[in-house]
């Protein structure tokens, strides 16, 4: 159906009917062609640069929307036709995928933050315009501004749904350029509804165009990463990229599998049939493999298995039962048994040996089976720094409540062998003894300093990267013939005894294990080393409270601590960015755009709805994603879910306001309602995940979409609603509006990770649900305001 647009503004250049559907549909392609981009950049940005810059890309991603709302302004006041500006912008915005894309693959050296604030732009450009197109056709078909927001959000969550498939079968760069073509497409749609033909053809074909650049780089690698973390990446035999991953296989005094070109892992290289008894006794006497030296033979439980060492460890001790767990499946599947088979010797194909490619943490949560020895060995050593903890699986194996899990998953006999970065003072391997004797006390058991012995590898590089901390964590207390077997390994092994029982306090260990108030040595201690749980996973961020300022300000950048904690100036960084860019967005119509403040009562005062709209919508989601990942197994499942399951149902949500947000009243109660649904959420989701621990996948999809929808549902009512009030008070604040919306969102996401951090995910969730009391407050008062 076709009617003349009601216009907000003179400026819209709109003279005749519009085609609603073509209307829905540009608006559509756009969202989904932004979503896949910001969610693409990702990756990138992993890979490029560090982990931390991942979550980055989602704030430039924002931040460019919020910047791109406000330009909106000086858009509608271009001459011509309004959808013809929208083609022009949504061209514009291909070309500017590819080049940003460029920019971001031809940095060789590590950023500065000269070097970061131009790629923080060039990175902004394509979603700057995307925010001008989104705004502008929204505000235009502000009439129908409930199904406009449907399809915007509708549009959203196909992005979502594509990026999987897309990052799997074209991988990262390839995904960016593909973002473009729908760009292209978005355009396309744009021009028809101007009646302009040849600009029609011109879209159409650039879109075409990318399309051929894709099919060539797919085989050409063209246009890929060669430089990342500031060097340039050695000439790799494979590589492979993932949702969650860029895989790469590389020989350098024998072959390493590395992923994001960071974290590394070896291929094991024996031949198990022609194995000699020093190659066996040598797998055994490392640190990782001092667990084998004690229990031989021992049913083993391995989480994170990689190029296969641990698994050779087990097998050189003489174990007939191996379970080994490896999440990703490039590395299970393409590298090690097939690709790389004849590297490796078949080790994943021994007949002592069951691989599974899974979370590890899912996987022993619904495991019945109870194992002599469970290790871990530097799971995806920098996957899980405190730069990209809110979305990365591997905090999850290193929480109290993960302990407790690994602990009952242990014969009477059987101990943990958990291997991480020596330091001094000693930060993460502390950690891990504050971890288990949480778990422990929650098993009655009151003598730790019998449950535990730490030997440390390589400890003349206790200095600088290298030395390895052995923590083993026994189920019930280690016997006197156990201590015997670690101290006759330790002179031919060369390891160091750290702590053994029956050792005097003599170091943090013994100090920690023998303290008669653990409390008062995690507040006195340098770092952090306090237990965190599943609601608090950061377990790499050990920052005291007390020295955080003192860490943002004189933080030595070449440092460990910096390396492993240098997302923690980032995010402030970024609230502090986030504050002046919502500042901005507040003035700037005003000042630079000379569009001049509201005079209606309560106007201005409304605004402050859609910074708590914006501000809560992404704590809830950022929270709920970590929240979710422990039951779906996987970070990438999680984002997958709640973003596309909040966007889906978000969007029904939207479709229905304008009957169920009718009036004031019923608005105040969908905001109080949303507040209730998500702190049944903050507390329902972590019993909701030990139910569903040993169900299907699909099953467990399924109940997660299930169990956020009724609050994503209402979560969309207000921000149309919201809008639909403020076109019959102000009609041009409606763009200013949905900028000050999205730069809440930026400073949300950055307040998501510090709230989580400090207080901890059930928190963010609920301060997230108080936002929509505090936008319900706001209808209260301009309600009032209006009445008076």
């Amino acid at each position: 159906m076709s009617r003349v647009i009601s216009s907000p503004d003179a400026a819209s250049g709109i003279t005749g009917s519009v085609k609603w559907p073509q209307l829905y549909l540009g608006l559509a392609f756009t969202t989904l062609a932004t979503l896949m981009l910001e969610l693409a950049l990702t990756r990138i940005f992993s890979v490029v640069f560090y982990y931390h810059f991942a979550f980055l890309a989602i704030s430039v991603a924002l931040f460019g929307l919020g910047a791109g709302g406000v330009f909106s302004y000086v858009v509608a006041g271009w001459r011509g036709n309004l959808f013809a500006k929208l083609g022009t912008l949504a061209a514009a915005d291909g070309v500017c995928v590819v080049a940003s894309l460029w920019f971001i693959l031809s940095r060789s050296n590590d950023l500065g933050y000269v070097t970061l604030g131009i790629v923080y732009l060039a990175s902004a450009l394509p979603f700057f315009f995307s925010g001008a197109i989104v705004s502008l056709a929204i505000s235009e078909a502000i009439e129908r501004v409930d199904r406009a927001y449907f399809f915007d959000l509708a549009g959203a969550a196909a992005g979502c749904l594509l990026l999987i498939p897309f990052l799997n079968v074209f991988g990262g760069p390839n995904t960016v350029i593909a973002a473009g073509v729908f760009f292209g497409v978005a355009a396309a749609v744009w021009f028809n509804l101007a009646g302009s033909a040849r600009r029609r053809a011109a879209a159409v074909l650039g879109a075409l165009l990318l399309v051929m650049v894709i099919v060539v780089n797919f085989k050409s690698h063209l246009i890929d990463v060669r430089y990342a973390k500031g060097q340039r990446i050695p000439q790799e035999r494979f590589v492979a990229w993932n949702s969650f991953s860029r895989v790469g296989v590389h020989f350098e005094g024998g072959w390493s599998i590395v992923i994001d070109a960071d974290a590394a892992t070896g291929i094991s290289p024996f031949d198990w049939d022609r194995i000699t008894p020093e190659e066996r006794v040598g797998l055994t006497r490392s640190g990782p493999g001092i667990a084998y030296a004690i229990r031989p033979g021992a049913k083993t439980l391995i989480i994170g298995a990689g190029g296969g060492y641990d698994v050779a460890r087990s097998l050189a001790s003489g174990s007939k039962d191996i379970t080994a767990i490896e999440i990703n499946p490039i590395i299970a599947n393409q590298i090690m048994r097939d690709k790389f088979v004849a590297e490796n010797h078949r080790i994943y194909f021994r007949p002592e040996v069951r691989i599974f490619v899974e979370d590890g943490r899912s996987f022993v949560r619904r495991s019945d089976e109870k194992y002599q020895v469970l290790q871990a060995t530097l799971v995806d050593t920098w996957a899980s720094t405190a730069a990209g903890a809110f979305a990365l699986s591997e905090n999850n194996l290193y929480t109290s409540d993960a302990f407790y899990d690994y602990l009952t998953h242990l014969t009477d006999d059987g101990f943990l062998s958990f291997t991480r970065w020596g330091f001094d003072p000693p930060r993460e391997s502390l950690r891990l003894i504050s971890l288990a004797t949480d778990a422990l006390s929650r098993l009655g058991e009151k003598d730790f300093p019998s449950h535990f012995m730490v030997v440390r590898g390589d400890a003349e590089k206790i200095g600088e990267w290298g030395a390895q901390d052995t923590v083993l964590v026994s189920r019930k207390p280690f016997s006197a013939g156990d201590v015997e077997k670690l101290r006759a390994e330790l002179g031919p092994s060369r390891l160091q005894p750290v702590y053994l029982p029956g050792d005097a306090p003599s170091n943090p260990f013994g100090q920690l294990l023998h303290s008669s108030d653990p409390e008062k040595f995690y507040a006195s201690y340098a770092y952090d080393v306090s237990p965190v749980a599943d609601d608090r996973p950061f377990f790499f961020y050990t920052v005291q409270p007390r020295d955080l300022r003192d860490f943002l300000m004189n933080a030595n950048v070449a440092s460990a601590d910096y390396k492993i904690n240098r997302a923690v100036p980032l995010l402030f960084s970024l609230m502090a960015v986030s504050l002046v860019a919502t500042a901005l967005i507040l003035v700037l119509p005003r000042l630079l755009l000379r569009a001049s403040l509201p005079k209606q009562k309560g106007v201005v005062t409304f605004l402050w709805y859609f910074l708590c709209l914006g501000a809560g919508y992404i704590l809830i989601q950022v929270a709920l994603i970590q929240k979710f990942v422990l039951l779906l197994g996987h970070p990438t499942y999680a984002l997958t879910v709640i973003v596309f399951s909040m966007l889906v149902a978000s969007g029904a949500g939207s479709f229905f306001s304008r009957r169920a947000a009718a009036d004031d009243a019923s608005l105040m109660r969908v905001l109080g309602a949303v507040a209730v649904m998500v702190a049944i959420l903050a507390f329902g989701a972590a019993p909701l995940a030990a139910t569903a621990a040993g169900w299907p996948l699909a099953a467990k999809m399924a109940v997660t979409a299930a169990a956020i929808a009724p609050a994503a549902f209402l979560m969309g009512m207000p921000f149309p609603s919201g809008l639909r009030r403020l076109e019959r008070r102000h009609a041009p604040s409606v763009r200013w509006a949905w900028s000050l919306n999205a730069a809440a969102s930026v400073m949300g996401s950055a307040g998501a990770i510090v709230l989580a951090i400090y207080l901890g995910l059930r928190a963010t969730l609920l301060i997230g649900g108080a936002l929509y009391l505090c936008a319900l407050a706001v209808i209260a008062i301009t309600r009032r305001s209006r009445e008076a």
